[in-house]
């Protein structure tokens, strides 16, 4: 099957380390930079944030997806995505992830449920699983009258 739409960004300069990342029309555009808390000067975004501001609105839009397919009101939700660069012994370096998942409103299994199918649709969780960690935390308010 063909891609339904295709997401395209040029990294130019320097990469990580002080460079520029565009897409193609224009409205992403950000200066990159190392993060403070690993050397870097900071100042800048990196393709870790990147990477976490993706998967966690991806898998926002996931779990509302299957919260309306499955029937159930979701009050208030937020997805949190941490994703952790990983140095490996040979030098090079991977990354692993992990999605908080904030859901008002429901029982926690109810929540836990939704969230483990939001995980089997969203396409970050696809394009990752079986390739780096993930761990998923599911939180509910307790509310779920």
């Amino acid at each position: 099957m063909p891609a339904v739409y295709t997401a395209v960004a040029t990294a130019t300069g320097e990469g990580r380390a002080g460079g520029r990342a565009r897409s193609d029309d224009g409205l992403l555009d950000v200066t990159l930079a190392i993060p403070a808390a690993i050397g870097g000067p900071g100042g800048g975004t990196n393709p870790e944030q990147l990477f976490a501001a993706g998967w966690a609105s991806c898998f926002h839009s996931a779990l509302k997806s299957v919260a309306a397919r499955e029937r159930v009101t979701l009050r208030d939700s937020a997805v949190v995505a941490q994703i952790g660069l990983l140095p490996l012994e040979s030098g090079a370096y991977t990354i692993e992830a992990a999605l908080e998942v904030e859901i008002g409103g429901l029982a926690q299994a109810e929540a836990e449920r939704l969230v483990e199918l939001a995980h089997q649709v969203c396409p970050y969780s696809n394009a990752t699983r079986g390739n780096i960690e993930v761990r998923l935390t599911t939180t509910t308010d307790g509310d779920a009258g």
